[in-house]
């Protein structure tokens, strides 16, 4: 998703209410972008001044909805909108435009926080006006996940490295990224930003006295959605498969002085960092190469296969919230309702079932 040009972005106050989402809240780029455009479909909606819909008739009858210019919206129409204009939007957008539940839930969400905004930093108003704007409800789908056996036989495909240092290099590579998208369930940016220098291997104290000496603990920091750094510690096997792949990367900086991406961990064949259409290249080969393709998994689907089966053996949801980067637990709580719906499935399976 491209990064927007706040500074250029009319309305004055929908560039305001851009540029506070993302420098004070510290939302991603892709949020501000998501923002921008829901906003952009309820400032048009103001616009178009038609009657409501269920007042006659459809509200921008022979317009092009997509193309209302809104750079020159008086901010009177803004301050104007009440909780009823918001439910027309909601009803304009479901029955004209096919919106879903979802993508309403999500525009109703920025219309909150955008006349939150409006009254707490431009204090247009005492109380926003959208302030007991409801949510949708939405269902919620149980993420799409590998089973432990599906994740095995992938980790298992690998070959043996072999006498190519280019071949060994991709196959190191590709191992370790795998890995960690198993293992620790990093998002796809996550795993793309990280740099060697992420990594921290900590030895420990020790004195000639220990024996054996102090296992080294090594630890990825992780760059997360707004900003917001978190520390994950790598099992075993994240170790092994880094450990494979670091000495091929080492040796491949020692011998190519022009790398114009030497700090970043991942590497393309072009010697640059890998991009994240790359990754998901890289997935979608594994799972096609396992008869997993056409399945509905992809690189994010690997996310959940970590956190699945880490609560299903036994992780806390909370410290799965911190391994993961969710800002509120509600996001991880997804996963007890996984195991919930296993448990009610394996009933279900029971030979006595005749009901």
């Amino acid at each position: 998703m491209r990064k927007l040009k706040i500074a250029e972005i009319s309305p004055y106050y929908l560039k305001d209410f851009l540029i506070y989402m993302s420098t004070i809240k510290g939302r991603s780029d892709n949020t501000i972008v998501s923002y921008h455009s829901d906003l952009k479909m309820f400032l048009r909606f103001l616009k178009t001044g038609e009657p409501p819909v269920a007042n006659g008739g459809p509200p921008v009858a022979n317009i092009d909805f997509n193309e209302i210019d809104i750079s020159d919206l008086d901010e009177s129409l803004v301050k104007s909108a009440t909780l009823n204009t918001a439910m027309e939007f909601f009803y304009y957008m479901s029955t004209e435009r096919g919106n879903s539940t979802r993508a309403r839930y999500r525009r109703a969400v920025a219309l909150r926080k955008f006349y939150k905004f409006l009254t707490d930093n431009k204090m247009w108003f005492t109380i926003s006006p959208m302030e007991k704007l409801e949510l949708p409800n939405t269902k919620k789908t149980l993420p799409k996940h590998l089973t432990i056996e599906q994740a095995l036989k992938i980790l298992n495909s690998f070959n043996n490295l072999t006498n190519s240092k280019a071949d060994d290099i991709k196959k190191s590579r590709d191992y370790f990224i795998l890995t960690l998208f198993l293992n620790c369930g990093l998002r796809l940016s996550e795993l793309v930003g990280l740099n060697t220098t992420d990594i921290k291997i900590s030895r420990g104290e020790s004195s000639a006295a220990d024996f054996p000496a102090p296992t080294p603990e090594y630890t990825i920091k992780v760059l997360g959605k707004g900003g917001k750094e978190r520390i994950i510690y790598m099992n075993n096997a994240c170790i092994a498969a880094y450990e494979k792949y670091i000495n091929f990367r080492e040796r491949l900086v020692a011998e190519n002085s022009k790398l114009t991406h030497e700090k970043a961990l991942f590497l393309s064949k072009q010697n640059k960092r890998i991009s994240n259409r790359r990754v998901q290249q890289v997935i979608e080969a594994l799972l096609k190469a396992n008869d997993l393709d056409n399945m509905g998994f992809s690189v994010h689907k690997l996310r959940h296969t970590a956190a699945t089966l880490m609560y299903q053996n036994g992780v806390d949801v909370r410290a799965l919230q911190e391994v993961l980067g969710h800002e509120s637990l509600d996001t991880t709580q997804i996963y007890t309702h996984v195991a919930n719906e296993q448990v009610r499935r394996a009933i279900e399976k029971n030979p006595l079932n005749q009901g």
